[in-house]
């Protein structure tokens, strides 16, 4: 006991157990997460053993799943409805290797089950390949809610790069869903600044406009071919479209305010194309879109914009306005000389209209690995 004396106070007494107990519940809670995981791989992979070698397999044909629901149910089983019992096979098919560590995380009351398994035809280990995170790691860091995410990955790769970052930056399950929803791993593929693209994910959503604004836009939604001859007005009508998908790529806090917004100084009439008014950064966004590369004309006629709306469309409590000039593609030199020295803030964006492929991605989330 004498490593535990100390001098106490009655407010360091309640200090030192509530520590305590938020520290061994906390543990707890890791262990109940891990064996929750375990388990359900396992009954995944029972469910993959049985379609493929079950006996009687026939018999129940495609209603297997809600027919084995629904006998679990009757046996007050729960957590195994029909569309769990779906996550648990694909989880078993897409983590095959996690069988490894069975036989040492398991009640020896399981290990006849691991044995069978290992015996029959059905690999419990991945093909070897340069995408496999650590099973330790994937089980001991990652709840199965965040599995449930990482499933939705439709490639290997990109599965891998979810789970790297989620171990590395302690993601929780909401962090995880906002970086996929948000595209972070084709973002990051496209940027010339990986590690500032991470970082300012890391960040959240931030208070400054450039934790806001993104580079390179995925608009694959509006249905456009790169091919095919569209005009600005095209490119606008699409947004409009589509703009909820739109809203939800440009990110949160974004409203929609107008179209082809005119402005007018003597009698001639300018039009902005798109205006939004951000909640978060307490300011209007005023959008170009453009279907070439960026011209340094362009930071010009939307400085013009931002000039104007500060002086005639700010309301008490607004920021400046800021700029966002979208275009199919840009020189990054011209940008930075076109927009230096002004004092407004604006932003120029690529934007693509068709998603990248995984080979345009593969050497930075070798980087990744390799790092």
């Amino acid at each position: 006991m004498d490593s535990l004396t100390m001098s106490h106070s009655f407010d360091t007494l309640v200090v030192s157990i509530a520590d305590t107990s938020h520290y061994f519940q906390q543990q707890a809670q890791k262990q109940v997460n891990v064996a929750l995981t375990l388990r359900n791989w396992l009954i995944g992979a029972y469910l993959v053993e049985y379609e493929q070698h079950g006996q009687d397999k026939a018999k129940y044909g495609e209603k297997l799943l809600s027919k084995l629901a629904a006998t679990l149910r009757q046996q007050s089983i729960k957590g195994l409805s029909e569309t769990n019992l779906k996550l648990f096979r694909q989880f078993y098919m897409a983590y095959p290797q996690i069988g490894q560590t069975l036989s040492d995380q398991l009640p020896m009351m399981l290990q006849s089950g691991i044995n069978i398994l290992q015996s029959t035809s059905i690999s419990t280990q991945r093909p070897p390949t340069e995408w496999q995170i650590n099973v330790f790691d994937l089980i001991n860091r990652l709840s199965f809610s965040h599995i449930i995410e990482l499933l939705k990955a439709d490639l290997p790769l990109k599965r891998f790069f979810y789970e790297s970052q989620a171990i590395q930056n302690n993601w929780s399950v909401r962090e995880l869903q906002r970086a996929m929803n948000c595209m972070l791993f084709e973002r990051i593929g496209l940027s010339t600044d990986k590690a500032a693209v991470v970082q300012k994910h890391a960040q959240g959503t931030g208070l400054t406009a450039e934790d806001v604004f993104r580079n390179p836009y995925m608009l694959e939604f509006l249905g456009l071919s790169e091919k095919t001859e569209y005009s600005e007005s095209d490119l606008e009508q699409a947004i409009i479209d589509h703009l909820q998908s739109f809203l939800l790529e440009m990110g949160k806090g974004f409203c929609f305010e107008a179209r082809q917004k005119r402005i007018t100084f003597g009698n001639t009439h300018y039009r902005i194309d798109l205006v939004f008014y951000h909640r978060i950064l307490k300011c209007h966004v005023l959008v170009d879109l453009k279907l070439g590369e960026f011209d340094h004309a362009d930071a010009g006629q939307m400085n013009v914009y931002l000039n104007y709306y500060q002086e005639n469309e700010m309301n008490e409590g607004d920021n400046p306005p800021v700029g966002l000039i979208l275009c199919a593609s840009k020189n990054a030199q011209l940008v930075k000389y076109a927009t230096a020295g002004m004092a407004q803030q604006l932003f120029v964006s690529q934007y693509l209209i068709h998603l990248p492929s995984e080979a345009e991605l593969t050497q930075f989330i070798q980087n990744e690995h390799l790092a």
